[in-house]
């Protein structure tokens, strides 16, 4: 009979100092921040016996991906250090494009091949280095010769990386005329003499175009960074 009591006060504390594991490892689990042990304490029965549970612990995930670390006078799960390799990742800064990167990224769109001056003649406004660098930073946008003109400035078109991101086929498949006004984007008064122009996106340059110098392009892209994403 006495031996039958003993094993029961055994078994009964077998499951008090189990579930008091369990209660110990659920809030270091969950916590944010290291916990001491008067804050564990003060969440866990009076009877727990909580520096057993922590010590089991430790020795429990002493091996395996996370370990129960001391950090000062609390504790905490950490990811093993020699896992730290496998945790860490490239994220891409995520950022939208401005009104004015907006407006040209549009006009370059319909007018290629198109400079810098003619894209502030339809803008009505100056346009600023960093724009088309933006633009030329998203691959979106590209350097496709100098117009053979005095000061032989460049001209601009898009990317393959253009029509896949905005899930063209071809640049043949921008909206048109009634396309636009039908989306609202154009007045329907508009002039009898506006049309929408017919973009060339081919790598054959025009014939009021010249090649851009050897390297010339290269040279501008290794001046940029190209690792982030950009949100229209």
């Amino acid at each position: 009979m006495q031996s039958e009591q003993i094993e029961g006060h055994e078994l009964a504390d077998k499951k008090q100092a189990f579930e008091t594991l369990r209660m110990v490892e659920a809030l270091l689990f969950a916590s944010a921040e290291p916990l001491s042990m008067s804050e564990l304490t003060a969440r866990l029965p009076r009877q727990a016996d909580i520096p057993r549970a922590v010590k089991e612990l430790e020795e429990f995930y002493r091996h395996r991906g996370v370990r129960l670390v001391k950090v000062a006078d609390r504790y905490a799960f950490r990811t093993a250090p020699d896992l730290a390799a496998i945790m860490q990742r490239e994220q891409e800064e995520q950022r939208r494009l401005s009104r004015a990167a907006l407006e040209t990224l549009a006009i370059i769109a319909f007018h290629q091949p198109v400079t810098r001056a003619e894209i502030e003649e339809i803008r009505g406004v100056s346009t600023s280095k960093g724009t088309l660098d933006v633009l030329l930073e998203t691959q979106w946008v590209r350097m496709r010769g100098r117009r053979r003109t005095p000061g032989r400035p460049v001209t601009y078109g898009t990317t393959l990386q253009f029509l896949d991101h905005f899930g063209l086929e071809t640049i043949k498949d921008l909206p048109g005329l009634e396309e636009l006004k039908g989306a609202g984007l154009l007045d329907s008064a508009i002039p009898a003499s506006f049309f929408v122009p017919a973009p060339d996106d081919s790598d054959e340059l025009s014939e009021d175009e010249i090649p851009l110098e050897a390297g010339e392009e290269d040279d501008f892209k290794d001046g940029i960074s190209t690792t982030r994403t950009i949100e229209a």
